[in-house]
């Protein structure tokens, strides 16, 4: 028997909310990933990005901690970043 309730949202906004993208490593991938999250996240900062290379440094993964405000920002977000070319994938 599942004891959810079901009148009470997955998530609760605002929430600090980890976007990570990940794209062939590059010096740019960085800083697309953070002026499209700024545009819906203006508060997120540089200070906020953490990088972690793929084991043969092709890839790279990004990923900046936001504090969401609505399930429509994050919706934005991503479909942001997956228009972007430099992003592979975005989780």
């Amino acid at each position: 028997m599942d004891n959810r309730d079901d009148n009470k949202p997955v998530m609760e906004f605002p929430c600090e909310f980890p976007i990570k993208a990940m794209g062939l490593a590059s010096e740019t991938l960085h800083m697309a990933v953070l002026e499209i999250v700024q545009r819906h996240a203006p508060e997120a900062g540089k200070h906020t990005l953490k990088s972690r290379p793929s084991s043969n440094g092709k890839y790279v993964s990004v990923t900046i901690t936001i504090n969401a405000t609505s399930r429509a920002q994050l919706d934005a977000i991503y479909l942001d970043l997956t228009a972007c070319e430099q992003v592979l994938m975005a989780l």
